[in-house]
This record gives structure tokens, C-alpha cells and sequence, in this order.
């Protein structure tokens, strides 16, 4: 099935944005280095239609502040209660690229920036997009092993930390990436530095910025949750990534009386754009962020700020359905409850509204490009039994055969898309590229979905071997890879096994090498610990095996492993 674009668009009106004043906001060819870009016959297109506006997200900024410099922007509860109006995020973001500036932090530089739910998150990210420094956005759960390959490959010059964060000393951390990657000058810390720079100590007075960045430049890179070993890195530029902010507003219905609470880490995604902080800044709206995403954090603030529309991902949703039932916490003004970031089951779909009362919205995307949503008219099934149908009327979707035969409407296969906020390449990835996106454009996404006779899509799994722990992507060769570094290891395979409650979780199948002394599941899992991966990337249950089963061509059939694990599973619950 293909839903092809039109082929011709209405004049849009012009969309005006104010002069700002720290850089030029015209430009004549596009200047994105490292990463493929649209041609130009669809760049046209796009400008056409009205959905690239030539925007940056500092004049985004800039005019809220303008336009309305006493209304509140970010609500920081962790904090101190601090609550700083437009006018305020503005003059710090000016205030901390010149600090930046200062210290040599230039137009097209790499930072990875790693701070949880703060109000620092966004002065530092503005504060990069005024000079043109690209933020690479990194999780808070991220370790060593993640934090030094971003920083190694992107070539970063600065990182950007909180000091303790969840008990774990980030600066320590930071301490060994820099001694090991060359380009790393900088290390600014929000809170106690220790070593290090402290964020606070870097702004200067404002200065006027001579180069800053076009609209067609690259913004930040986020990072792909992808099946081949560690992340690869996603280019989005002013122009598409702004033209998913407002495109999800209209859908959503955010505006500037909207309280968007970000219960979900900050730098992720799903809670940036769906339609999420930047969405609800670039509305005016307000921003209030939540330290921990659970009900006992997350339910007062929804009273107490009287929030109207948040995210979730299935598992937190599941919590907080739950917990709404018993809560003494008013909730009546939370009127959206956007879930994604996995497929969300029927089952739990029909219980959201009519335990926390308010009206559910499945939205299905990724970082890579495509977002979709159930609409907020939409019928009560279609709501709860479908992820939804895309932004933009310019989002061409595709259900192939393994063939890339296009495949009629209902029958299952293969996504593939593509469009005016789809990227075109990933960053530095010739070879990735090769194999993720066709010849003419189309990103493979590795689901498989199928598609109604309205245009809604239903998602029915992942093509690609890659681990879905509600909502987070592990990717399996990533871990194999650190599995196998164990002098005791043969040789390893990573599965997902289902899970009521995550969707998915982990399984490390692993053979032992001949004559090792036998080690213990605890071990394996202590092993991949202390090479510094992320808590969710250690794998949930260890099997040892004498041989895997293997397919014609004596590749591992993990299929056959996935069921497996899977039969395992249904013995152990199966009452006898």
C-alpha cells in the first residue's frame, strides 16, 4: 500500500518572524555537512506547502520573548520551585552563548549534553542553537561506554552534566571521557563541578553572534534507537524538526493556554516533539518539568500546575492508570494523555480514559522522521486500536513485501517512508545509510505494520532484531558485543522475551568456551554492568546453551531462540 503526496500545493501565505538580534536569518544554499539532505526539487516542495518556514529555534525563542516576556515558560520543582518566564530563558540563552562563545564553542561545534529534567537543560540547548553548536543529545541512564563513543565519534568539544543525578556521580564520568577523547576541552557541570567548569560560572553579557545558524542547518543530532550496535546519530535541522513541532500542535490542540508536564527524560525524543517541550514552547505555552515520571512526583504537579497534556510510554502509562484509581491528587485538568514509544495493547488503551478521565492519544513516530497520531476526534476505536495516521498530507507511507513489493491495504509488511521531517541519512553513516533508506529516499523504519482503509496505522512488531524494553531501544549486537569480551564467553545471542509489563525484555543466550569453568548468570550480568552500559541495557535473563540453533545458511536462528524463551516462559506460568 502507498499513499502517495499531492503533486501540487496552494501558495502559502508568508509566515513572518520578527529580525533577531544576534544573527541572520536568510540564506541562499543549504549548508548541512556530514549528513544527506533533501534534493532540491522536494526542498522546494516543502518551502512551498508552508511547512519549512525558515525558522531557527533561536527566533522561536526570541519572539515568544518578545511577544509575551512575562509569561511562564519552564516550571523547575527540582529546582528550588524556580519558574522562569520567556523573557528570562531568552536573556539566559543569550547570556550562556556568549559564556560559550567565549570559550571557543563555535557555529557547527558538537556538545553532548546529559542533564536530567532541569531548567538548565533548556538554557544550554537554546544557548548552543543561538551560536550554531550542535547539542548531542545524550539520556541520563548513559554511561561510560555510551558517553565516550558519542564523544569520540561526534568530535565533541564540550559535555554538558548535571553533578549527581540518581545517585551516580556524572563528573567522575566525565573525568575518564576526557582523559580519553582528545577534542573534549570542556566539562560544565550543573550544581557542585568539582574539577570541572560550573554551567552557572560561564555566562557573560550578551554579544552579537555574526555567523549564527539558517534555517536549513543541522540543529542537533539525537540518537537512533537502531538493531546495529551503538546509536547512530540523526541530523535534524531548524526547518523539518520546527515543522514537527507545529504540525503536532495543531493535532494535539496545544496553544499558548496549554501545561505541557515532561514527565519523560527531556533530551528523548517522544517528550521533545510529540508534541513535547519545544511543541509547547513554540505555542507559548508552559513547560513544567517532572524530576521522576512517577504518580507520587507527576500526580501533584498535574494539580498543583493544573496541567492539560502530557506523554507516556505503555509501561508508565499501565502505573499511572493504576494509581489514579486510589490518588487523592486532582487530575481533572489533564485533558490528553499522549502514550507512544512502543505499541500500546488494546486492552490497556480502553483503561486510560475511564481511570484517569481524560482523552487518550496514541501516537506512533520516531527520531528518524514519521509521527503519528490518533486524532483527538477521532472514533473511540480507532483511538484505542490503531497508532494513528501521519502529520503531514507530504508523509509518503509504503507496507512492503520483503521485496519492496507494495502490498494492498490490511495486509501486514514492512514500513517504509518518507517526507518533509523524515531524514535522509543518517550522520557519518555512508554504510548505514546504504541499507536504511532505498534509492529514492525512503527511510526502512524495521517495523512491521499494516495500514486501515482511513490511513491509520496498526503496528505489529519489529522487523529488525532490536529490544524494545518499554520504550527503550536495545540494540542486541551492542550488548552481544560487550557479552563477548568475557574470557569465558564463546559466543552470545541477545533475544527479547515477552513481558506483561515492558512489552519486551532481554535474553542472553550464551555458549561457554571449551574448558571454561562454569560461571553463573549473576556474573554475566555483573560483567556488562562495570563496562559501563546503561542499567537498561543489561540483559534481564541469562540461558546457557551448548550450540544455537542455526538457520540453512548456519547463521543463528534467533527466531527459533525467541521462541524458545518464549515456550520457557509459558511452562514456568503454566499451572500443572
Amino acid at each position: 500500500m502507498t499513499l502517495e503526496p499531492p503533486v501540487t500545493h496552494e501558495t502559502p501565505e508568508t509566515h513572518a518572524t520578527p529580525e533577531s538580534r544576534t544573527m541572520p536569518e536568510t540564506h541562499d544554499q543549504p549548508a548541512i555537512p556530514d549528513a544527506p539532505t533533501w534534493p532540491a526539487e522536494y526542498a522546494e516542495r516543502y518551502r512551498a506547502a508552508g511547512y519549512w518556514r525558515g525558522e531557527t529555534f533561536g527566533a522561536m525563542l526570541r519572539e515568544r520573548a518578545l511577544n509575551h516576556p512575562d509569561r511562564v515558560a519552564i516550571v523547575d520543582p527540582a529546582g528550588a520551585g524556580r519558574r522562569w518566564t520567556y523573557g528570562q530563558l531568552d536573556e539566559r540563552a543569550d547570556r550562556l552563548a556568549a559564556g560559550f562563545l567565549a570559550r571557543g564553542i563555535a557555529k557547527g561545534d558538537r556538545v553532548v549534553v546529559q542533564l536530567p529534567n532541569v531548567a538548565e537543560f533548556f538554557e544550554t540547548v537554546f544557548a548552543l542553537f543561538r551560536i550554531g553548536a550542535l547539542p548531542v543529545f545524550a539520556l541520563p541512564a548513559h554511561r561510560e561506554s555510551e558517553i565516550r563513543y558519542f564523544c569520540e565519534f561526534t568530535e565533541a568539544v564540550a559535555y554538558v552534566i548535571p553533578d549527581v543525578n540518581g545517585g551516580f556521580d556524572h563528573r567522575e564520568l566525565a573525568a575518564k571521557v576526557r582523559a580519553e577523547v582528545p577534542t573534549l576541552r570542556d566539562v560544565f557541570v550543573v550544581g557542585d563541578p568539582g574539577e570541572h567548569t560550573a554551567l552557572a560560572d560561564v555566562a557573560r553579557e550578551p554579544v552579537a553572534v555574526e555567523d549564527g545558524p539558517r534555517p536549513d542547518d543541522l540543529a542537533f543530532l539525537q540518537l537512533s534507537g537502531g538493531s546495529t550496535g551503538v546509536p547512530k546519530l540523526i541530523p535534524r535541522t531548524h526547518d523539518d524538526y520546527i515543522y514537527s513541532l507545529w504540525g503536532s500542535n495543531e493535532i494535539c490542540a496545544v496553544d499558548e493556554h496549554s501545561v505541557y508536564l515532561c514527565a519523560l527524560p527531556a533530551a528523548h525524543n517522544f517528550p521533545l516533539s510529540s508534541p513535547g517541550t519545544l511543541g509547547a514552547l513554540y505555542a507559548g505555552a508552559r513547560v513544567v518539568l517532572a524530576p521522576q515520571p512517577s504518580p507520587d512526583v507527576a500526580f501533584p504537579l498535574i494539580e498543583r500546575e493544573r496541567v492539560t497534556i502530557t506523554g507516556l510510554v505503555p509501561p508508565l502509562a499501565l502505573v499511572w492508570t493504576e494509581a489514579a484509581a486510589t490518588t487523592s491528587c486532582d487530575l481533572s485538568s489533564l485533558d490528553v494523555l499522549l502514550v507512544g514509544g512502543a505499541k500500546f495493547s488494546e486492552e490497556a488503551a480502553r483503561r486510560v480514559g475511564p481511570a484517569i478521565g481524560c482523552t487518550l492519544q496514541q501516537v506512533f513516530g520516531m527520531a528518524e522522521g514519521l509521527v503519528n497520531y490518533t486524532r483527538l476526534d477521532d472514533p473511540y476505536e480507532t483511538i484505542v486500536t490503531t497508532q494513528g495516521r501521519p502529520i503531514s498530507p507530504d508523509d509518503e507511507i509504503r507496507v512492503v513485501d520483503d521485496e519492496d513489493n507494495d502490498l494492498p491495504v490490511g495486509a501486514t509488511g514492512h514500513l517504509l517512508t518518507r517526507g518533509p521531517y523524515t531524514i535522509r541519512g543518517y550522520w557519518r553513516a555512508p554504510a548505514h545509510n546504504a541499507k536504511s533508506f532505498t534509492r529514492d529516499g525512503f527511510y526502512r523504519t524495521g517495523d512491521v505494520v499494516r495500514l486501515t482503509e482511513d490511513g491509520y496505522l496498526v503496528v505489529e512488531g519489529r522487523a529488525k532484531d532490536q529490544i524494545n524494553r518499554g520504550g527503550e531501544k536495545v540494540a542486541a549486537e551492542e550488548i552481544e558485543n560487550h557479552i563477548l569480551a568475557h574470557p569465558a564467553v564463546h559466543d552470545v545471542a541477545i533475544v527479547s522475551m515477552p513481558d506483561d509489563y515492558l512489552g519486551e525484555r532481554t535474553c542472553a543466550y550464551v555458549v561457554l568456551r571449551d574448558g571454561a569453568e562454569p560461571i553463573r548468570p549473576v556474573a554475566v550480568k555483573k560483567f556488562v554492568r562495570e563496562r559501563g552500559l546503561a542499567a537498561y541495557k543489561v540483559p534481564d535473563r541469562v540461558e546457557f546453551v551448548d550450540a544455537f540453533p542455526q538457520t540453512g545458511i548456519g547463521k543463528i536462528s534467533k527466531k527459533d531462540l525467541r521462541a524458545a524463551i518464549a515456550e520457557q516462559l509459558r511452562a514456568q506460568t503454566t499451572p500443572r
